[in-house]
């Protein structure tokens, strides 16, 4: 496991493509929330 770590630090190409990945999830994560708090939210509308 020590060696994932080094690893991961010290290569540039591992550690972009996880923190890109990383930031993606995140945006996915607040999206789904704020859709999901706008649907629970809203009114139906009058007919």
């Amino acid at each position: 496991m020590n060696v994932f770590f080094r690893d991961f630090f010290s290569d540039p190409v591992l550690f972009l493509s996880f923190g890109i990945l990383s930031t993606v999830i995140v945006l996915c994560a607040y999206y789904v929330y704020y859709f999901m708090k706008k649907i629970s939210e809203s009114e139906a509308p009058e007919q």
